[in-house]
């Protein structure tokens, strides 16, 4: 039986975790991004890996939980092939109840937790900590456990490595070969809308600063006033991040990422002393129906997308991969139909 062969078009997470899947199932695989790996979007800083809420489940929230419960064994894997740490831990997260609504909001979720999440997994309300935790009016916080976090950078290093490991090819240029798959983030949403003459996504910036402030180990991530502030092996907290629709510069940062350290200091008063290490700034792709967009490419046999990951992307990653492999590999068609094309029009 011949080798198939796949071209990925895109160095993101998506595109080289497609890309490992690919070659760990006997695919031949060059990818092609001309910025190189882990350039765009995915080289962020953040790495928040965080569920949906547990209620109203449906499709979309499975499969994101699934992704999240199965990414620990997924990025030990990768780490140990790789030689580079792709920063992964599974430390949960705290979010501050700021009054009685909210908190009965959240005890009320906790049953559908136990259901859709199972017993490996916690939802509960509890005394805001001591030593890390966000400030909250009623002294108490929302923790989860299945909240983890990822270092970016790192982990596309990691995935880069470990496709190079698997006899694969990472270039800035080339030709297609076989299958094509275009992982290629916001930029390749406006193609494809220019393709259809109907708007199927764009980009949306969003700029995060790194503090040197050190967290407790084992510290849990915050997520408060839709800021996550997330603390990394490496003694670094990443904090953001802004949802910028409208920008001119995609990689420039303004004031809005220094508003970031301000907002954190609110939610967290101990960083108030912290020091601004670095900004980053990047363009995520937004599909218009806020899911993944997945599957053939119209009007391009032989040709695929695999695209929208907005602000889930690596907490989604494993999943989309396996996916994309059934498709192109083996003709199985398992895309969830909230993450067709067809979502995004309408249809």
């Amino acid at each position: 039986m011949a080798m198939a062969e796949v071209t990925v078009r895109g160095a993101g997470g998506f595109g080289l975790t497609i890309a490992f899947v690919c070659l760990s199932r006997g695919a031949r695989v060059r990818v092609i991004d001309p910025t190189g790996a882990g350039a765009g979007a995915s080289g962020g800083i953040v790495g928040a890996l965080a569920p949906h809420t547990p209620d109203n489940w449906n499709p979309k929230k499975a499969f994101q939980f699934d992704c999240l419960r199965e990414a620990e064994a997924r990025w030990d894997q990768v780490g140990r092939l790789s030689g580079v740490d792709p920063g992964y831990a599974r430390l949960g997260r705290l979010q501050p109840l700021a009054n009685d609504r909210a908190e009965a909001l959240a005890r009320a979720r906790v049953a559908d937790a136990r259901v859709n999440w199972g017993p490996d997994y916690t939802w509960e309300v509890i005394a805001a900590p001591h030593d890390w935790a966000p400030l909250s009016p009623t002294g108490l916080v929302l923790r989860d456990t299945i909240t983890a976090r990822i270092n970016p950078r790192r982990a596309c290093e990691s995935l880069a490595e470990c496709v190079r490991a698997l006899g694969g090819e990472i270039t800035t240029s080339g030709p297609d070969a076989g299958a094509v798959i275009y992982a290629t983030g916001w930029q390749g949403l406006l193609a494809l809308s220019e393709t259809l003459g109907v708007d199927v996504g764009r980009g949306e910036k969003g700029q995060a600063l790194l503090l040197d402030h050190a967290a407790p180990v084992g510290a849990p991530q915050i997520f408060a006033d839709g800021l996550h502030i997330v603390p990394h092996g490496d003694g670094a907290i990443a904090v953001g991040s802004t949802s910028e629709r409208h920008f001119e510069d995609p990689e420039g940062t303004d004031a809005a990422a220094d508003a970031l350290f301000d907002r954190a200091v609110a939610v967290m008063p101990s960083l108030a002393n912290a020091h601004i290490t670095a900004r980053w700034a990047g363009v995520r792709p937004r599909a218009a129906s806020r899911a993944p967009l997945l599957g053939p490419y119209p009007g391009k046999p032989g040709a695929f997308i695999a695209n929208g990951g907005f602000k889930i992307g690596f907490g989604i990653a494993w999943g989309v991969a396996d996916l994309m492999a059934d498709l192109v590999l083996d003709g199985r068609d398992a895309i969830p139909d909230a993450f067709r094309l067809e979502a995004c029009l309408g249809k």
